[in-house]
């Protein structure tokens, strides 16, 4: 069974609702049309009503089902209006500030999460919205969990009919966010990586440091920024099984571990999981 198909079977036992604030996105909402018909989830559309139902009936796409939220004529504007000055005040923001941005359905999902009292239990964007639109909203009203000191972003890669990693899983970070990290960085990265992918695929994360280089067959500063992560990973997760510097093949071909990196025990480890990954490739 695919990873897809694990999580599919999981969420259909706790049905959760979603947010989906990019609602007049065709993508949007053909994706919103094959979840609820697959009911692994429920989705919350947001956005103007009337353009998200014209543009799902212009392009015959169903999504009866779905709730729409319009955050201006919602009953919940004003006490959003007030949560979002009450979170951002200390920072500059006014209420007028505020007004105008819980008109963003992007802030305005990201509200809704934030709200105990509401429905939605997360929330999806990045196709129609750069990465900073998307995490400004998440940063300045859900903030990060307790003990996070680097916010990281990370892909989750799944490959059919593939022999490696967890049944052809991957999860590589950082991908997308942070351009240049420093050791330091890359050990918190790699940490919180692993505990994002044993939270998702369920399975235990090995993590591979990766580099241009394997066990010093080249050096540089970069190559040396990642022997010096790998062993801050150790030293602060020593249960953690984490292994670099290495070159992809090295990390998660037997037969190519086997000839470039004998020395340590984790190369008898035929799949690696959790991917923490400089971004000079």
């Amino acid at each position: 069974m695919s990873f897809i198909d694990e999580i599919k079977q999981r969420a259909k036992k706790d049905i959760k609702t979603i947010v989906l604030p990019e609602a007049e996105d065709i993508r949007i909402l053909q994706a919103t049309q094959q979840v609820l018909k697959e009911g692994y989830a429920n989705i919350i559309l947001v956005g103007n009503k009337e353009k998200i139902e014209q543009k799902a009936k212009e392009n015959n796409i169903n999504i009866e089902g779905a709730e729409i939220a319009e955050p201006t004529n919602s009953e919940k504007y004003d006490e959003y209006v007030n949560l979002l000055y009450e979170l951002r005040k200390q920072k500059g923001m006014t209420i007028e500030q505020a007004k105008e941005l819980v008109k963003d359905p992007v802030y305005y999902g990201m509200l809704m999460v934030k709200d105990e009292n509401s429905k939605a239990d997360g929330l999806v964007s990045g196709a129609a919205h750069s990465t900073s639109d998307t995490l400004r909203p998440a940063l300045q009203i859900l903030k990060t969990a307790p003990g996070t000191k680097l916010v990281s972003a990370f892909f989750i890669m799944v490959v059919p009919n593939c022999e490696y990693g967890e049944n052809g899983t991957f999860l590589f970070a950082d991908s997308g966010l942070n351009e240049n990290p420093d050791s330091e960085a890359l050990s918190e990265i790699a940490i919180s990586s692993s505990k994002s992918f044993e939270q998702l695929v369920q399975k235990e994360p090995k993590v591979a440091m990766l580099s241009y280089s394997t066990y010093g067959s080249a050096k540089s500063e970069l190559t040396q920024k990642v022997i010096d992560a790998t062993q801050k990973v150790k030293e602060k997760e020593p249960k953690l099984l984490v292994d670099g510097e290495l070159q992809l093949d090295s990390a998660i071909i037997p037969e190519i571990a086997e000839m470039k990196a004998k020395r340590k025990p984790i190369k008898r480890k035929s799949k690696y999981i959790s991917i923490s990954r400089l971004k000079y490739w």
